[in-house]
């Protein structure tokens, strides 16, 4: 496959076909991409909650400034942080590694000491901060993926997290919403699929040294 000719193809879809649904395979390709995400230490502060129910969607459709993307794709995702990080989130890290390593304990201590104390030195705050920069590099592998599967997509910071929130009771899981992403297949009347990519010239966003 062409991955920079993928990556010419997609664009911020507007206009949705709400007739074709993700299969299955496509849906769990997505799931594992996110799963697999680059992530600060490997900790994964991050979660991705999948909505596929439309009256559920209609009812987040005001609080996402009407832009229909949200109803008519196959699926809403809704990329999340969590609340805060605990130090048993560290740990649960660490004796994972040492389930799936068999890392000893010596080497894995002074690792997670190290981690304990980095996270404890920041506010919530700063915890949520570090995990949104994060949630953006999750939602960049998600979209070239999704270009590679021929999924359509539209990334969006444009919702109100916290009737979102609200509405999907995340704060009952601890979550947070900051990113959204449409996903399903584009719309033959969509105009936007025709147009062509205005980007600088290569010479003008690389700089080799």
């Amino acid at each position: 496959m062409d991955i920079i000719k993928q990556l010419q193809w997609r664009y911020a879809t507007k206009k949705f076909d709400a007739s074709k649904i993700l299969t299955p395979a496509k849906l769990n390709t997505l799931k594992e991409a996110f799963n697999l995400t680059a992530t600060s230490f490997g900790l994964q502060t991050l979660n991705l909650v999948i909505v596929k129910n439309k009256t559920l969607r209609e009812t987040l459709l005001p609080h996402s400034y009407n832009q229909p993307q949200v109803v008519n794709a196959s699926h809403l995702l809704i990329i999340c942080i969590q609340e805060n990080i605990e130090d048993s989130d560290v740990i649960d890290y660490y004796n994972n590694i040492k389930t799936i390593r068999n890392t000893p304990e010596s080497i894995l201590n002074p690792y997670r000491e190290q981690l304990q104390v980095m996270m404890q030195k920041k506010t919530v705050e700063q915890r949520q901060s570090w995990s949104k920069n994060q949630a953006y590099i999750a939602l960049g592998n998600l979209m070239t993926v999704c270009a590679i599967e021929n999924i359509d997509a539209c990334p969006m910071e444009g919702f109100i997290p916290e009737q979102y929130d609200q509405i999907l009771k995340l704060g009952e899981k601890g979550l947070k919403s900051v990113l959204i992403l449409p996903v399903g297949y584009r719309a033959d009347d969509d105009m936007f699929s025709t147009l062509k990519k205005v980007r600088k010239p290569i010479n003008q966003t690389v700089i080799e040294i």
